[in-house]
């Protein structure tokens, strides 16, 4: 939200090929994040649903934004057409993760045997993890307006991979037991197929 919110203020103040764009051209260009988030979001469902991993493709992706963001940042502004490509990668990054996080980890989360299948709960976990990710837009602007003033953007971007790589962080226990099942469940096949001749 933090990236979406200001990227027409940060596209308007940043010059691209020595020239300043108009609010209405920075406005229209940044609307190119959000044609990479739609992609990015197909993809994570995609990668998602085939390896029946979205922890471990949630975290790939969030982790990816910090080297694009970062570049965004720095060569963004050579070139229009620089602009637009990194602009895209880092909205297919950055809003993967997010469509996973709202949609499939939720739907996880809400049937987890723990809650001896109560469906209810799959709408109160979907409602916490919105309510947290509301929190976290609310204050990730603000804090942008702040370190923006104070350190220019340099500093608002250094929260962005901070940020991104806490996420990465949180995931981790998730990624852990995903990589233990597939191991446990590529285990039980190889045992399978060294079992055949025996049967």
């Amino acid at each position: 939200y933090t990236f979406l919110y200001w990227l027409p203020y940060y596209i308007k103040s940043t010059p691209i090929e020595g020239r300043m764009l108009s609010a209405k051209q920075a406005g229209d260009l940044s609307t190119l994040f959000d044609v990479g988030g739609v992609a990015g979001g197909i993809m994570a469902g995609h990668l998602s649903d085939k390896s029946g991993a979205s922890a471990l493709v949630a975290t790939g992706f969030t982790v990816a934004s910090v080297p694009f963001l970062y570049l965004y940042r720095y060569y963004g502004n050579i070139s229009f057409g620089i602009n637009v490509v990194l602009m895209m990668i880092c909205g297919f990054c950055v809003n993967g993760p997010y469509a996973l996080i709202t949609t499939a980890v939720s739907a996880d989360l809400g049937t987890h045997e723990s809650l001896a299948g109560n469906a209810k709960a799959l709408a109160t976990v979907t409602a916490i993890i919105d309510g947290m990710g509301s929190i976290g837009a609310a204050i990730g602007p603000m804090l942008t307006g702040y370190i923006s003033d104070t350190t220019g953007f340099d500093g608002v971007f250094l929260m962005l991979y901070i940020a991104a790589l806490m996420a990465g962080l949180l995931l981790a226990r998730l990624c852990i037991k995903e990589v233990g099942v597939k191991n446990c469940s590529v285990d039980s096949s190889a045992l399978a197929v060294a079992l055949i001749p025996y049967n």
